[in-house]
């Protein structure tokens, strides 16, 4: 039972770090990447729908994203929903595909976008910190209902702290990557 309380918190810890590397694709970085566009939904006959079903994306040059519809009559929804974004690029419509050209990054939205990957990181530590405070309170539960010993909610508590500092520090390094990507010109 106590395995079963670590096994599900490093489940959970892989779920946070999952999340948290969806949440960094989505920030821009100065190269055309897909998974921009990953968040982006589109008001398709009055139902909200992800672009990357209503359209093909690729990334024919290093800055651009090329939105091909499926259907040509989507366009100006797609169009649409790319201006209500919160991707700051304007996309260029020629009728039968969009072209989003990624501008490069000034030192100031190099900084910004920094301060942002801490701040997305920092949340994902809390959200780490919450699942040890849940499987924390699982051991004392189990040790209150007296299936594990005193000592064994010890030994549980520090492979739970172990598992912890672990996902935090890959939390950290996926930050620091995510970091140096952007600071590097």
């Amino acid at each position: 039972m106590a395995n079963a309380i670590i096994e599900t918190a490093k489940e959970r810890f892989a779920q946070s770090h999952q999340s948290l590397s969806r949440e960094y694709a989505s920030i821009r970085a100065g190269r055309a990447n897909a998974s921009l566009l990953d968040r982006i939904q589109v008001d398709y006959y009055g139902a909200p729908t992800p672009l990357n079903q209503l359209a093909s994306i690729t990334v024919p040059e290093a800055r651009v994203l090329l939105i091909s519809p499926f259907d040509k009559s989507s366009i100006k929804d797609i169009e649409r929903a790319l201006n209500a974004s919160d991707l700051g690029i304007t996309p260029a419509n020629d009728g039968s595909v969009i072209r989003l050209v990624i501008p490069a990054l000034t030192e100031e939205t190099r900084k910004e976008l920094a301060k942002e990957v801490k701040k997305v990181g920092e949340n994902a530590k809390i959200a780490i910190r919450n699942i040890r405070r849940d499987a924390m309170d699982d051991a004392k539960k189990q040790e209150k209902a007296k299936e594990i010993t005193e000592d064994e909610l010890k030994t549980l508590e520090k492979d739970i702290q172990k598992a912890t500092d672990d996902a935090i520090k890959e939390i950290d390094r996926m930050t620091a990557e995510k970091e140096k990507e952007l600071l590097s010109v």
